[in-house]
């Protein structure tokens, strides 16, 4: 499996936030912040049906504005 590289613009008190909780639970941001990602696609997939097949960028990515 690749990894890949995200960037991501996020306030500076939530940040903060999140690094004291990854503290707590003895993981880096980054960790803790693919844990949660993990989750939120378990949940998803619990409620929605597996997500799988050839994944296509266009249908991940938010539709721009006209």
């Amino acid at each position: 499996m690749a990894v890949k590289s995200v960037s991501i613009r996020i306030e500076e008190e939530m940040l903060k936030k999140i690094a004291y909780i990854a503290d707590y639970e003895g993981r880096s941001v980054n960790s803790h912040l693919l844990v949660l990602i993990r989750k939120a696609i378990k949940d998803f997939e619990n409620e929605n049906g597996p997500i799988d097949g050839d994944i296509r960028p266009d249908h991940n990515v938010k539709p721009s504005r006209p």
